[in-house]
């Protein structure tokens, strides 16, 4: 094995506190430099993130007196002690504006301690300590913005980080360096007793207790030696493994500057900052965030990166860097330039990192929880738009770019192991959780190929045929007993007045419905609805004889998981025998619905009374067993995450190898506005763009030759998302509807009928064929297909009011020809 290999392979493992201090001995900087990137792209693949921030000093006053610090300031040469809490908020309203999602809160160490000023503007505004007057500031800032604080406070008490804790969402501070050495006489940290290391230890450790997310590192080049970097690297990594709370480590080099005690002090070199890069990625392994920050090294950023740099710290589109300010912060188009050329896709994150906002119950105050889940994507990086299914919103221009063409030649290479990911699909082979969840994480190059993959193979699946069903959706009661918590559509005891009233459609209608949807060229009638208090298997059975009698030529596709699950037990019947008599009494298939996210640690927060994962997958495979094909669907972006997606995709990829019985996968984006979980604050706005459009490529890669139709919601993707996904796998686009309510019910605006011509219009639009087919995806009755082409206005619905209910919905045949 190489020195590169053999020092990936036991970095990649720990390396033990001996072998980290020998790399104090190794001046051989390529060699660790490609370990350390090796390294790094296991645990960030080809991705270099950054937070879009805002700068705010709230004081320049500090005890402290650094010999290369030019931040902290006398009394006398600053006009005022404190910002004021307005001046705060205004500048943070303009940062949120500019995309900000961070503000940075610096300050000097406790300077009331120090100076009679500090302590005189303190007391005029109500505080005794500078802490409490930041509290209070970044309070206001998380009450009267969407930007998340975090905050560079110096050294702490327990009671100082408990006080600050319910405003962050994240907060440092520097160790610089482990070594005492360097406060003593003449060395850069004497006179400043806030820089004694064991304290910032200390505070450091304090953090971990109290579960913070947090921010520390080390600046080199003051006077320090290789092996006291090393040191200092193994404290932090030793607190760390205590206590899981350092998202990243920061290296950052000592810039000299006019007018301290070492403006002529040599800086490190470009070789100290790699090398050090390097040791530190080697020393905290694949998973910690090792960052340099870009403004104190231009025109060798890609450098930086091949010494297994994965992140660039905060970057401001507004203010300088306070304490560097003769370093100004590359354009963010410059910093993505810069990162590409070293073969990196730029991406935003928030102050808090991906892993610990998927864990935020245990590391955010609850004060936090609402706004972190607005920023957050299933990854825990910021939605990187402001894309929400099912509303009126603009289709990022970006991603439609990525799909309509190759990769751009400044985008950097597609990573090595989506690739082989990729290549794998293509040979049909199974992919493993992880791999699906390496899937949806693609970004840039990465998510190009993804989406050039699924169409490929939607292509060779499928040809350039679009299909679609013209089919009438009837909901025959919003009366459910269940208590889902993405649903807006169903009524129970204390949501009566919301959203309409509460109905239960009589036979008359449901049959009235069915023939009117036959005479609009209609092949197939969707039946689904609330699981009503009062309804028994027999009320099912009841429904599908009404629509027999009604429409005998009609295509009855009808009744989740649930619905099935609820109507055997009613009646005390195991699966197979209950599904045979809805069968028998013309049933043809099954919606995949009610599966929401198979993963029972999201169903236990998003439909805790629902059935769980086996119990529906044992439902469709009953209803396989006895003939009876049918859709399998997933809804998502609320309380899931990649994993829960993973795992959703290979159960119905397991199911479908032994039965066979799937016609088409469906994913279903969640849509918030009117969600119940999304009025409390308990869930995410929905998935991105891109996840929307990737859930569609991963399925059809995950379902190579086991589920060849992939089908697209209209109704939850509009116009836009529609032409972009018809160009990322997918090669239905699901029913006309006629009637559309439980979408609509979340808030979604795109209508509820898309006529035949509509239909084809998208799917010309996109250069493909289109073609109107029956449930099964044979061709549409040809008489049916000539009827939907000239259907007539549909007619007023008519939802009967839930009063008295009675348990029959078969009606007689009288009946039926009097609602003709």
């Amino acid at each position: 094995m190489t020195a590169t290999g053999y020092l990936t392979e036991v970095a990649a493992e720990g390396l033990s506190e001996a072998d980290a201090l020998r790399l104090a001995e190794l001046s051989d900087s390529p060699a660790l430099m490609q370990a350390a990137a090796q390294l790094r792209d296991r645990g960030f693949n080809n991705g270099v993130s950054y937070s879009r921030k805002v700068f705010i000093p709230l004081t320049h006053l500090c005890r402290d007196v650094c010999h290369y610090c030019t931040f902290a300031k006398t009394p006398k040469k600053i006009e005022q002690a404190y910002l004021p809490v307005e001046q705060v908020l205004a500048q943070v309203k303009v940062a949120e504006s500019m995309g900000c999602k961070e503000a940075l809160f610096t300050l000097g160490e406790k300077p009331e301690l120090r100076y009679r000023a500090a302590r005189e503007a303190l007391a005029q505004m109500g505080f005794s300590t500078t802490l409490e007057y930041l509290a209070h500031v970044a309070g206001r800032v998380l009450t009267e913005t969407n930007v998340l604080p975090h905050i560079n406070a110096g050294c702490m008490s327990d009671e100082e980080i408990a006080m600050l804790r319910p405003v962050s969402a994240s907060m440092g501070i520097m160790l610089e360096s482990a070594s005492a050495r360097l406060c003593e006489k003449g060395m850069p940290h004497y006179g400043s007793p806030d820089k004694d290391p064991e304290l910032r230890l200390a505070t450091i450790e304090r953090a971990g207790r109290a579960a913070v997310p947090f921010t520390s590192g080390i600046l080199i080049g003051i006077g320090e030696t290789r092996l006291e970097r090393v040191e200092s690297l193994l404290a932090l990594r030793a607190l760390h493994r205590r206590y899981g709370h350092l998202q990243e480590v920061i290296v950052q080099n000592f810039r000299a500057k006019p007018n301290t005690k070492m403006a002529t002090a040599p800086e490190p070199d470009l070789n100290e900052l790699l090398w050090t890069i390097a040791v530190a990625r080697l020393i905290f392994g694949s998973q910690m965030s090792i960052q340099a920050p870009p403004n104190l090294s231009p025109g060798v950023l890609p450098q930086l990166v091949a010494a297994g740099l994965n992140d660039w710290g905060g970057v401001s589109p507004l203010t300088p860097d306070f304490v560097n300010p003769e370093a100004p912060w590359p354009h963010l188009e410059t910093l993505a330039r810069e990162t590409a050329a070293a073969g990196k896709h730029l991406h935003e994150r928030l102050t808090i990192y991906p892993r610990y906002v998927q864990d935020y119950s245990r590391w955010l105050d609850p004060a936090l929880h609402t706004k972190v889940l607005h920023y957050s994507d299933g990854q825990g990086l910021p939605k990187e738009d402001d894309w929400v299914a099912g509303q009126d919103f603009e289709a990022p221009a970006v991603d439609l770019a990525l799909l309509a063409s190759e990769a751009s030649k400044l985008a950097p290479a597609v990573s090595a192991d989506i690739q082989n990911i990729l290549a794998a699909a293509m040979r049909a082979e199974a992919l493993s959780e992880d791999n699906i969840i390496r899937l949806f994480t693609a970004r840039g190059s990465d998510f190009a190929a993804v989406c050039r993959a699924a169409n490929t193979l939607r292509q060779q699946r499928c040809g350039d045929r679009v299909s679609y069903v013209v089919t009438r959706n009837i909901n025959y009661t919003n009366v459910c007993y269940f208590k889902c918590q993405f649903c807006a559509f169903s009524k129970g005891k204390l949501s009566e007045n919301l959203r309409g009233r509460p109905y239960d459609l009589s036979g008359e209608e449901i049959a009235r419905r069915a023939k009117e949807a036959w005479q609009r060229g209609a092949s197939e009638v969707c039946m689904q609805g609330g699981i009503h208090p009062e309804y028994t298997g027999q009320t099912y059975l009841d429904i599908v004889a009404t629509l027999r009698a009604a429409t005998p030529d009609m295509h009855i596709h009808a009744f989740s998981p649930l619905e099935v699950w609820q109507g055997a037990e009613t009646l005390g019947l195991d699966l197979e025998t209950y599904l045979r008599q809805l069968k028998e009494a013309g049933l043809h298939t099954l919606p995949g619905t009610a599966a929401e996210v198979l993963d029972d640690e999201v169903r236990a927060v998003l439909c805790p009374d629902k059935i769980n994962t086996e119990q529906w997958l044992a439902v469709m495979a009953a209803a396989h067993k006895v003939g009876l094909r049918s859709t399998a669907t997933i809804m998502y972006g609320h309380v899931d995450n990649y994993r829960s997606w993973a795992r959703h995709l290979l159960r119905v990829r397991t199911l479908q190898e032994k039965t066979g019985g799937f016609t088409e996968f469906v994913p279903l984006p969640f849509v918030p506005p009117e969600a119940p979980i999304y009025l409390k604050g308990r869930a995410r706005r929905g998935p991105s763009f891109r996840e929307a459009i990737l859930m569609h490529a991963v399925a059809r890669l995950v379902f190579n030759g086991l589920i060849d139709n992939i089908q697209a919601s209209w109704v939850k993707m509009g116009e836009q998302g529609v032409e972009a996904l018809l160009n990322a796998g997918v090669n239905d686009l699901g029913g006309t509807l006629m009637n559309e309510t439980i979408t609509r019910a979340a808030g979604a605006v795109h209508g509820q009928e898309a006529a035949p011509e509509l239909m084809e219009g998208r799917i010309r639009r996109a250069g493909r064929q289109a073609f109107q087919r029956n449930t099964l995806y044979g061709s549409a009755d040809p008489q049916q297909n000539l009827r939907s082409r000239s259907a007539a206005p549909l007619s007023e619905v008519v939802n009967t009011p839930a009063h008295k209910y009675e348990r029959s919905k078969q009606i007689s045949t009288e009946d039926v020809i009097a609602t003709s």
